[in-house]
C-alpha cells in the first residue's frame, strides 16, 4: 500500500511541477522585465527548488568520458563485460593505443570495486572509479534495481550475491585487487574465504575494505542500534512493500529505495535542509557554480533502487543483528564459512573518524576474522577528519586514502603473492 501511495503521490505532484518549471522558464526569459527584480529572483528560485524535491530521479549516467594518464588526455568507455538480470560487471576500458603512447608499456593493476547494493547506484561511487583509472584496469559491479525485475528471473538473497563475487573473481583473475565500499563487505570477505578453502588459483592478491560493517557490534551506530533494537518481524511487517503494477517487477517483494533514501536522510535532516535553503540562496544571488554543485550531488544522492525482500531482510539478521561472519556461523548454502581459510590475499582496511553509518572498529574487525594472514601483509588506516562518504569520495580520499591504497596494490601484486604461496607449501 505505502508504494502505491508513493506513486500517487508523484503522479499527483506532476501538474504542480510542471507549472512550476514553466514557471521558472519565463521568469528567467530575458524578455521578462520582472525577472531581474528582487521578487522575480524570489519566486524563480522558489520554483526552481520545488522543482528539484519532488522530481523522480533515474538512474545517473557515469559521465567519465576521459582520464589523465602522464597529463595524456585519454578516452574511456564504460562497457558491460558480464550481466545477468541482477548486476552487470562494467569494465572502464580505456584507449589503449593512447595509454601506450603515454606511459610506453601497459601494466596496470586490475582492481574490481564492488559497490553497495543499499538503495543508491554504483554511479554515487564515481569519484572512486576517477581516482583509480589514471593507473589501473577499473572494473565495477552495478546491481539492478529490484523493482525492474520480473518475478520469472527469480529470488535474489545474500547467497546469491556472494556466488555472484565469486564469479566476477574468477573471470578477472588471476592479478586482481578486490574493493568493497560499505555494505559489500562481509559478502566480499565470505566469497574470498570460500575460494580460498577451495584451494582457488583465482584468488585476488589483494582485498581492501572501506567503511564495511564486518562486525557491527563494535561502536555501533543509530542505524546498528535500530537493527539491535527492532526484532526482525519489525522489518518484515514495516519495511517490506509490494511493487506496483506500473513496473516490471511488479509484485515483487522489496525494500523500496525511497524507504532506505527516508531513513538516511532523517539521520541528518538539518543538514539537508540548511543545503536546499543555501541552494535557493545560491539560486537568488545567480551564484550558477554552486547550484551546480548542489544538483550535481542531489542528482546523485536522490537517485534510489530497491532491494528484494530476501536479500534486505537476510542482510539486516545475518549482518546487524546476529553478526554471523564475526563470530564464524555464516553459512553460504549450508557451508560454515571459515575465514581462517585466507592466508595469502593481503587486507587494508579503512575507516572515516566521523563515520556515522559503519562505526570505527567494524571494518578493522577483518583483521581479527583472518587470524592467519600474515601481520607484514595487513594495513589498517582511519582518516582522519572524514564521514561515512568521504571515505571514498572527495578530496581527502583522492589525496590521502587513494594513494596509500595505490601503494598497498602494487605492494602485495600478485607475484608477490605467487612466491608466499610457494613458501607455504614449502613448509
Amino acid at each position: 500500500m505505502l508504494y502505491s501511495l508513493y506513486e500517487l503521490n508523484h503522479l499527483a505532484m506532476t501538474p504542480l511541477r510542471a507549472m512550476a518549471m514553466a514557471g521558472s522558464t519565463i521568469l528567467r526569459s530575458p524578455l521578462n522585465p520582472a525577472g531581474d527584480t528582487h521578487l522575480g529572483r524570489n519566486l524563480a528560485a522558489a520554483a526552481d527548488v520545488f522543482e528539484s524535491v519532488t522530481r523522480r530521479y533515474r538512474k545517473p549516467e557515469w559521465n567519465l568520458p576521459t582520464t589523465r594518464v602522464n597529463s595524456v588526455e585519454v578516452p574511456v568507455t564504460p562497457k558491460a563485460v558480464w550481466a545477468d538480470a541482477w548486476c552487470s560487471l562494467v569494465h572502464f576500458e580505456r584507449d589503449e593505443d593512447v595509454i601506450v603512447k603515454a606511459r610506453g608499456v601497459r601494466d596496470d593493476p586490475k582492481v574490481l570495486i564492488v559497490a553497495p547494493l543499499s538503495g543508491h547506484y554504483a554511479t554515487l561511487l564515481r569519484g572512486t572509479v576517477e581516482a583509480f583509472l589514471p593507473e589501473h584496469e577499473v572494473y565495477i559491479t552495478d546491481w539492478a534495481d529490484a523493482r525492474m525485475i520480473p518475478l520469472m528471473a527469480g529470488r535474489f538473497d545474500l547467497n546469491d550475491y556472494v556466488d555472484h563475487i565469486i564469479h566476477m573473481l574468477r573471470a578477472l583473475g588471476p592479478d586482481l585487487h578486490v574493493v568493497a565500499v560499505c555494505q559489500p563487505g562481509p559478502a566480499v570477505l565470505a566469497a574470498v574465504a570460500l575460494m580460498a578453502e577451495d584451494g582457488d588459483p583465482l584468488l585476488p592478491a589483494s582485498m581492501t575494505f572501506m567503511g564495511s560493517p564486518i562486525d557491527a557490534r563494535r561502536s555501533p551506530t543509530v542505524t546498528n542500534k535500530l537493527a539491535e533494537e527492532k526484532p526482525f518481524s519489525w522489518f518484515e511487517q514495516q519495511m517490506i512493500h509490494t511493487v506496483p503494477p506500473m513496473y516490471p517487477g511488479a509484485f515483487r517483494r522489496v525494500y523500496p529505495g525511497f524507504v532506505q533514501l527516508a531513513s538516511f536522510m532523517g539521520m541528518n535532516w538539518d543538514r539537508h535542509v540548511d543545503a536546499h535553503r543555501t541552494y535557493f540562496e545560491h539560486l537568488v544571488a545567480g551564484d550558477g557554480d554552486n547550484a551546480q554543485k548542489h544538483r550535481e550531488f542531489y542528482d546523485e544522492y536522490l537517485s534510489v533502487l530497491d532491494l528484494t525482500e530476501e536479500f534486505y531482510l537476510q542482510t539486516i539478521r545475518d549482518v546487524f543483528q546476529e553478526y554471523k561472519l564475526a563470530r564464524g556461523v555464516f553459512e553460504h548454502r549450508g557451508h560454515v564459512v571459515d575465514c581462517s581459510a585466507i592466508r595469502t590475499v593481503a587486507l587494508m582496511t579503512v575507516e572515516g573518524e566521523k563515520d556515522d553509518i559503519s562505526g570505527i572498529g567494524q571494518t578493522q574487525a577483518a583483521h581479527d576474522i583472518c587470524g592467519n594472514i600474515p601481520a607484514a601483509r595487513r594495513i589498517d588506516h582511519v582518516q582522519q577528519g572524514v564521514g561515512h562518504y568521504g571515505v571514498f569520495n572527495g578530496k581527502r580520499f583522492r589525496t590521502e586514502i587513494y594513494p596509500r591504497m595505490r601503494e598497498f596494490m602494487r605492494t602485495f601484486a600478485r607475484t608477490e603473492t605467487r612466491a608466499l604461496k610457494r613458501r607455504l607449501v614449502e613448509a
